[in-house]
């Protein structure tokens, strides 16, 4: 069973892997490794708002430069 947060107070920051793919991660708790800080902290719907205008194209960075290669 998964857990929802559902205290709507709760502030979030974006982060980023090396892969490109973002997420939400509670500001309270340390980023884990392998993510890093994109410099947005907010509600979980700004956040997520902030995430749909950087993250326009879904597939990994490895899986872009591949097609990026096979195409060349």
């Amino acid at each position: 069973m998964s857990e929802k947060n559902t205290d709507s107070s709760a502030i979030y920051r974006v982060v980023v892997n090396h892969e490109e793919q973002f997420s939400i991660w509670p500001d309270f708790k340390s980023i884990p490794e392998g993510w890093r800080d994109v410099g947005f902290i907010g509600a979980k719907d700004a956040c997520l708002e902030h995430i749909r205008g950087l993250w326009v194209d879904m597939r990994p960075l490895s899986l872009r430069r591949a097609m990026d290669d096979a195409a060349s």
